[in-house]
């Protein structure tokens, strides 16, 4: 089980990264940023609740990818526009969650930060899964790197998801925190880097 000096180490090496990962990815950022923002015709950072460590709730920080459309019936429809999708596809959507963990809503290495009705409803021993802060990357979410692809072939993707694939999370995600080791996260991080 992770101890609190584990989770006080794992804190210090985030902000570490972060300051050296900054110098070099702040450009991209602002970058992807502003292409984003001529793209979908909105701000290009996209803002949302998610369920952080304890169950308190954070914004947890995106570059937009979906463009609205008001059709004549007066239908609010969201699509992912083609840069959109490729920021998905290459993760790059995610780079302003560095600003998460520098905060210390989320650390690199982690359960991915869920929308409330999940993470935020855990019973049991399954809790402990909310020791540790959300991550940006982990094992749960290498092994569904494609959810949005394997969702999009069910018949109820909604109730497939909560089924099948949650469950499995949560069973990959205690596993992470009852087994933590420094090693591990080491291995993660390089592991989603050659992912990609």
């Amino acid at each position: 089980m992770i101890t609190k000096r584990q989770l006080r180490t794992k804190r210090l090496f985030d902000v570490l990264l972060v300051l050296l990962l900054f110098p070099f990815l702040i450009v991209p950022i602002i970058m992807l940023v502003g292409i984003a923002t001529l793209d979908t015709k909105k701000y290009g950072v996209f803002t949302q609740k998610r369920v952080g460590q304890e169950g308190s709730l954070f914004h947890i920080y995106k570059i937009r990818t979906l463009k609205e459309e008001v059709h004549q019936l007066g239908h609010l429809d969201k699509s992912a526009t083609r840069f959109g999708k490729f920021l998905r596809k290459t993760k790059l959507d995610e780079l302003p969650q560095l600003f998460n963990v520098l905060k210390g809503d989320m650390s690199f290495v982690g359960p991915r930060p869920d929308v409330q009705g999940f993470a935020d409803e855990l019973k049991g021993e399954d809790r402990i899964i909310l020791l540790v802060k959300p991550g940006i990357t982990g094992e749960a979410t290498l092994k569904y790197k494609d959810e949005e692809r394997v969702l999009e072939r069910q018949k109820d993707p909604e109730h497939y998801n909560r089924t099948i694939i949650w469950v499995d999370k949560v069973k990959i995600n205690k596993n992470y925190v009852q087994n933590y080791s420094f090693y591990l996260d080491l291995k993660l991080i390089l592991k989603s880097v050659l992912n990609k």
